[in-house]
């Protein structure tokens, strides 16, 4: 393999299991205050949807030519069927788990000039039983896959995390996890977490220096058997701490930033995009870095494609 061509990959090998959600874009513009109350009176041009969370994930990897299936929980309400049909897409299996007592998520964000005015979440605890669902096909589906991502918003879907990552780890398979909760204790084993700098700050606590924070680090992955972190670090990039081998670092390929939402799952796609098609661990940190600059420079929830990223398949 060189550094511009990528073998292709028959299905299915990259499972995503995690929270689910429908993007809502209410763009408009805003010419007055209220007289009600001071706040800006937003007067909608257009409505838009998009995938987001472990969707967004599904679609950034279709985008890049790389077969997936994917796994959350979605409602059988009006969101849900608006995310399924945007879902229908070539490379996309989809394995929900639905019904009438799951509320798909939503984030519904209120936009004039490309700048954000409010967001708004539609969400509800989702019941016990579909989450038991849910970790049961999980595991049954990642018999059939060697790559498992772990879309964890925090929504609820992946109380059973944990059984998960076991189940994985019996079959040898490779754990990839996006990571939002404090106690990251729930991804003990996992092969790779991808954390934001706030992310880890919440987990670790704050570090004066590098050193300080490579120990940590280190300590953290000895305690939870985690191979390798992936640290996104926003305008300065992100570096990658391996249990058993040196940091890497890869400055920034930004030129402009729009917008954030999403970047993280661009990640997450590209690096398992270009693992699973054979590229070593460090040359998929950068491909991923490079994703990540050209997904910032554009609105909304987006993606990019092997094209974009000077590489053919």
């Amino acid at each position: 393999m060189t550094a511009t061509t990528l073998p292709e990959l028959a299905p299915p090998e990259v499972l995503i299991v995690g929270d689910c959600m429908l993007d809502v874009y209410l763009e408009g513009a805003v010419n007055r205050i209220s007289p009600e109350a001071p706040v800006p009176i937003l007067r909608l041009h257009r409505q838009s949807q998009r995938a987001g969370g472990a969707a967004n994930v599904a679609l950034n990897l279709a985008r890049l030519r790389c077969p997936c299936t994917v796994s959350g929980l979605v409602g059988t309400d009006t969101a849900g069927a608006c995310l399924v049909a945007l879902l229908d897409q070539p490379g996309i299996t989809q394995r929900f788990v639905r019904g009438p007592a799951i509320d798909t998520i939503q984030k519904i964000r209120m936009v004039s000039q490309r700048q954000q005015l409010l967001r708004m979440d539609v969400e509800s605890e989702p019941p016990a039983d579909s989450v038991d669902e849910l970790t049961t096909l999980a595991g049954e589906l990642a018999a059939r896959h060697r790559w498992i991502l772990v879309s964890d918003y925090a929504k609820g879907a992946l109380r059973q995390v944990q059984t998960l990552i076991e189940r994985c780890r019996g079959l040898s398979c490779k754990v990839l996890v996006d990571p939002k909760r404090k106690d990251l204790e729930a991804y003990r084993g996992a092969w790779l977490i991808k954390p934001n700098l706030a992310e880890l700050r919440e987990a670790v606590g704050p570090w004066r220096d590098e050193d300080e924070l490579c120990e940590r680090l280190a300590a953290l992955q000895r305690r939870l058997d985690i191979d390798h972190v992936l640290l996104t670090r926003g305008e300065h990039g992100m570096t990658l701490f391996s249990r058993d081998g040196p940091c890497l670092h890869v400055p920034t390929e930004a030129r402009e930033v729009y917008d954030v939402s999403g970047a993280g799952d661009t990640v997450l796609a590209a690096l398992t995009c270009f693992l699973a098609r054979g590229a070593a661990l460090e040359d998929a940190v950068r491909a991923a870095n490079r994703a990540a600059g050209l997904v910032v420079g554009k609105f909304g929830t987006a993606s990019v494609t092997l094209e974009e990223l000077g590489v053919s398949a």
